[in-house]
């Protein structure tokens, strides 16, 4: 087999090895076998690992590819999986938009770094240079030849239907790993591909376009700056802010100046108008930077923090160090390539390290937030009608904990329109249907249970809390009415949750509720774990009649006051009242 063929094989292999293991991970996640931390934690270091190491197989032989990629997948998932400690669940993490894309930044900016560590040296401008721009046409190439496969099995599924044979249809049910591992068999071949064609691929053409459009980049931002006197900012359409457009405008600027600069001396951009072009570009570049940062300090001191204007303050401030070190390297005179150069050597590692500190506690954006707007509100600078209470449910423990404060504060003399505020939120959660909500009302009614619902044998209350977990909360109510409705003539509760191994042929224990209901029947509840879950099931008596009214009052007492003991059978039964026993 040709190289080239071998090539092609191993990357494949690579892409359906990484397809079955996300599906694998679901899998085992979804059956109860990894806590979702440690899931989310695995499912960030495999996406990491196997992209990372798709990604750099070109350049890199494949050992080595995955011998860089492990250490960065380990790191990136570490940080990933230590800011979703920031929210009380992962799929709460989830949303947190700013999270992920400091991840992807940090994820990409690395992998050049890594290639050039395996060969010139992780300092060498011209690698990081050429296997940055190289790195982007191999995975948009391999991407689009996915897309393409997939166009190809779609049609083919159509074309094999008009006959009858939906064999395509079978082979991509939904939940199988075959659609992950037909993606990433692609994508593995569109990169082998690729790096075999890599002279065809080159980014130069890209890199050329790229410098005609310094002059007229140059020309708009000139005519922005001479208009911004008399216009102002205020013309911006609503909902569009001015900061974001003056960051996107300077990124595009960086991107231009470095097009124009090239990877070293010999490549660079020859002629005078580009390169007047790229210092111009590097002489304003100043001016839209601090425009920003007064855009974005004017909606701090308005509106408080948020996590978006702390990203983007972050944005700035990295905005100011290209701008800095243009106007340094214009110092240089002649030699102002070279600064420009090593201008974005250092950038590209501080913006990894403010990426890296945004998943971290010195950058936790959520409290940074919810201290903010809660300052705000406590020393006046806003009402508590005009308080961003839904923000605050957004931002994890850190809002968590300034919605426990306001709860508190909403107590005391004065605050009426805050106490106002706080239960017309509860209100509107509740009639929504507000997961959060009700999970907080089905944990308060098991609280309940538990407290006046007694349990055999004493020591059984791990079970107890495990099974209840199956009954829904509008059921609760009525369990913890029976317990506390006292068996005529006594103060005992009128219920009693007995566990004991009912069924033999399944691990762990099973349980026999009995409630006594306001008109003095008897209720008997089965609750037992089969496959991983918690499940209901009748309760039968081996006489054929359940004890009821009466009796069942005073059985209920009996398991009270001491466990019963199990009777042997095909089906373990207690040994009160001929035996009762819980339907498999």
């Amino acid at each position: 087999m040709s190289g080239l063929m071998q090539r092609r094989g191993l990357l494949a292999f690579t892409g359906a090895l990484a397809g079955l293991s996300l599906w694998l991970l679901d899998e085992v996640s979804l059956r109860g076998g990894l806590p979702d931390r440690m899931h989310f934690f695995l499912m960030a270091f495999a996406i990491v690992f196997f992209g990372g190491l798709l990604a750099m197989a070109g350049p890199l032989r494949p050992g080595r590819a995955a011998l860089s990629a492990l250490p960065l997948a380990a790191g990136v998932a570490g940080l990933m999986l230590l800011a979703s400690l920031r929210y009380d669940m992962v799929a709460e993490f989830h949303f947190a938009d700013l999270s992920f894309a400091a991840s992807f930044a940090l994820c990409f900016l690395a992998l050049p770094f890594l290639i050039a560590a395996a060969g010139p040296g992780w300092r060498d401008y011209a690698a990081l240079f050429s296997e940055s721009w190289l790195l982007v046409v191999r995975v948009v190439m391999a991407w689009v030849f996915a897309g393409l496969i997939w166009g190809l099995i779609w049609l083919s599924d159509a074309l094999l239907g008009l006959v009858g044979l939906g064999v395509i249809d079978w082979l991509m049910a939904e939940g199988g790993p075959l659609p992950g591992m037909v993606t990433g068999v692609a994508l593995g071949v569109g990169i082998a591909v690729t790096v075999e064609n890599a002279d065809l691929l080159s980014p130069d053409l890209i890199l050329r376009l790229l410098r005609v459009l310094a002059v007229p980049l140059l020309a708009v931002m000139a005519v922005f700056l001479v208009a911004l006197p008399v216009q102002g900012l205020s013309r911006l359409p609503e909902g569009i802010s001015a900061a974001v457009i003056l960051l996107l405008l300077v990124a595009c600027a960086v991107a231009l100046v470095s097009a124009v600069v090239e990877r070293d001396e010999a490549l660079a951009a020859e002629g005078a108008v580009s390169a007047r072009a790229a210092q111009g570009l590097m002489l304003l570049l100043p001016v839209p930077v601090a425009l920003a940062g007064w855009a974005l300090a004017q909606r701090v001191v308005q509106h408080g923090w948020t996590p978006e204007r702390l990203f983007g303050v972050v944005l700035v401030v990295l905005a100011a160090g290209y701008a800095l070190l243009y106007l340094r390297a214009l110092l240089a005179g002649a030699g102002w390539r070279a600064w420009v150069r090593r201008g974005n050597l250092g950038m590209a590692l501080a913006v990894m390290a403010a990426a890296a500190l945004w998943l971290t506690p010195v950058l936790n954006a959520d409290a940074i937030s919810a201290r903010s707007q809660l300052a705000r509100l406590e020393a006046g600078q806003v009402t508590a009608a005009d308080l961003d209470l839904a923000a605050l449910e957004r931002w994890g423990r850190a809002g968590a904990l300034a919605l426990e404060r306001l709860e508190t504060l909403a107590l005391e003399p004065g605050q009426e329109a805050l106490a106002e505020r706080m239960a017309a939120r509860t209100r509107e959660r509740a009639e929504s249907g507000d997961p959060v909500v009700i999970a907080q009302e089905a944990e308060a009614l098991l609280a309940d249970l538990r407290a006046v619902m007694p349990v055999q044998p004493a020591g059984a209350t791990a079970t107890r809390d495990m099974l209840l977990a199956a009954i829904p909360a509008m059921e609760l109510q009525s369990w913890i009415d029976a317990c506390r409705s006292p068996l005529p003539g006594t103060e005992r509760p009128g219920c009693v949750f007995v566990v004991a191994d009912l069924w033999s042929d399944e691990p762990g224990e099973e349980a026999l509720v009995l409630l006594r209901e306001p008109s003095g029947f008897i209720r008997y509840e089965g609750l037992g774990l089969r496959g991983g879950e918690v499940q209901r099931r009748s309760v039968a008596a081996m006489s054929g009649v359940l004890p009821d009214r009466a009796e069942g009052e005073a059985l209920i007492g009996a398991l009270q006051d001491e466990p019963a003991a199990l009777a042997p059978a095909p089906l373990n039964t207690l040994g009160v009242a001929g035996g009762i026993l819980l339907l498999p």
